[in-house]
């Protein structure tokens, strides 16, 4: 049976004209999650992380001596293609820079996207669910006992809707609450895939810690 801790990277540059680049804070939260599982007595065998320099960044940041492997399976969702798609090319200043208005019109565009609604985008809902799979089953099918994966919010409500064998609309539910660097945890074997944990933050244990706490 392997271990497969899938962890939502760091927390990026929200509103910087290069979103895909952690912030300090979210190198704070790298370091501290690693020195976290460490002192838990967890360390990986194996580690993935999709194509995004904010999730390689993230793994860089926990510092395990492991040699990453890539697999683009694991990379978000593009929410700034899916925006400007839903709204006709370009979406407006506030749906990018303003968080309220932000999260608002993702989840909208989230919803339209599963149905089929938002037409241009460079990815299709069914796409991104295939997507998911494949990277599902390349971490799944190892000799390793604890596999460390550095991914993304949407992708890892996905994984875990899909495990859990739950509607969409759930999915988007799951999206919007998973902090960076939180922990979901799942067991792999014997022809078995199931959900163990979901978005803790045990680094974050006290008020002083807390205060690096963040979701997006």
């Amino acid at each position: 049976m392997a271990e497969i801790l899938v962890v939502r990277h760091g927390q990026a540059s929200f509103g910087a004209d290069n979103y895909d680049e952690l912030s300090e804070k979210g190198r704070d939260q790298g370091r501290l999650l690693g020195d976290t599982l460490r002192a838990m007595g967890w360390t990986p065998d194996r580690a993935i992380t999709g194509s995004l320099a904010r999730q390689k960044q993230t793994l860089q940041e926990m510092g395990f001596d492991v040699a990453p492997e890539e697999h683009a399976g694991w990379n978000e969702y593009d929410f700034h293609d899916l925006l400007h798609s839903r709204f006709g090319g370009q979406a407006p200043s506030e749906v990018i820079k303003d968080r309220k208005t932000h999260f608002r019109a993702l989840r909208e565009t989230l919803a339209e996207w599963q149905q089929g609604d938002v037409t241009g985008a460079s990815e299709s809902w069914a796409q991104f669910i295939a997507r998911i799979e494949a990277a599902r089953q390349h971490a799944a099918e190892t000799e390793a006992e604890r596999v460390l994966v550095v991914s993304s919010g949407g992708v890892i409500a996905r994984l875990v809707a899909a495990t859990l064998q739950v509607p969409d609309s759930q999915m988007i539910a799951l999206n919007l609450q998973v902090k960076n660097t939180s922990l979901t945890r799942f067991i792999s074997g014997r022809g078995k895939f199931f959900l163990h944990e979901f978005n803790s933050v045990p680094h974050f244990h006290d008020a002083e810690r807390a205060k690096l706490m963040s979701y997006s």
